[in-house]
């Protein structure tokens, strides 16, 4: 997935889920995607209980997470 792409699913917003990457025009931060899909939720399971996000929306969401894995660790890290 392209950056330009990316960053139309992605969004960083002060104030707004702690400022944390979010799926776009929600209040549902990447890194509560990744913390339940490493507790091995499926794509089909996340869908199913947010059911206003999409599969790009997931798709967007591996794609930050692959991209800053550092910065969404931490923050799974410090919610721990």
């Amino acid at each position: 997935m392209s950056q330009k792409i990316q960053k139309y699913f992605i969004q960083k917003t002060p104030g707004v889920c702690g400022g944390n990457a979010r799926i776009r025009n929600t209040r549902i931060p990447v890194w509560t995607l990744v913390s339940f899909r490493q507790q091995g939720a499926y794509n089909e399971e996340l869908l199913r209980n947010y059911p206003m996000i999409t599969p790009k929306d997931l798709e967007a969401a591996w794609s930050y997470y692959k991209e800053h894995s550092q910065e969404i660790d931490l923050v799974i890290a410090d919610d721990a």
